[in-house]
């Protein structure tokens, strides 16, 4: 009979221990957790766990598994918490409103315009990196490589000439 008194999974005995200890443990976890409704899940998740294990604890040291096994769900609770918000980072940097599909279509439409850029003639080519990538003015342009505006316009025309057959309208 005094045996059947320390057994964990005697209802009584369970109970017993419930009362004793969970006001306890839900303090210890609330100052923990900052959150009532957590710190009671939590708790509930520890007696569960006892009760799921009751032919394994030994009576004497109840308490001390409990408090074990809530300060471990805790941990877990933080540890899932930081990979949701680690994943919500790189998710918010990731997403776009476009589909699969245009994404596909614009990464083939830029590399078919760099390899339609690279192929222009270097004197076509140099104008139009400088006038449609570092946004220079054919003044500009002329100026720096020592040409006339005139010649920066008909290079940079005949890029345009090339770019426009190749890929369509840019």
């Amino acid at each position: 009979m005094n045996n059947d008194i320390k057994n964990v999974c005697n209802e009584t005995v369970f109970e017993n221990i419930f009362n004793t200890h969970a006001k306890n443990l839900k303090r210890f976890i609330f100052s923990k957790t900052r959150d009532a409704d957590l710190a009671e899940d939590i708790i509930q998740d520890a007696f569960v766990k006892i009760w799921e294990d009751c032919e394994k604890v030994i009576f004497n040291t109840v308490k001390s598994y409990l408090y074990t096994i809530a300060n471990n769900l805790f941990l877990n609770v933080v540890k899932h918490n930081k990979i949701v918000h680690t994943h919500q980072k790189f998710a918010v940097k990731e997403s776009t409103n476009e589909s699969p599909e245009f994404l596909l279509l614009e990464e083939e439409f830029l590399i078919k315009l760099e390899k339609t850029i690279a192929g222009l003639p270097e004197i076509q080519r140099e104008v139009f990196l400088l006038n449609r990538i570092e946004k220079k003015k054919y003044k500009d342009i002329a100026e720096q490589l020592g040409i006339s505006v005139k010649a920066v316009e008909k290079r940079m025309h005949g890029a345009l000439l090339v770019l426009r057959e190749k890929i369509g309208n840019i």
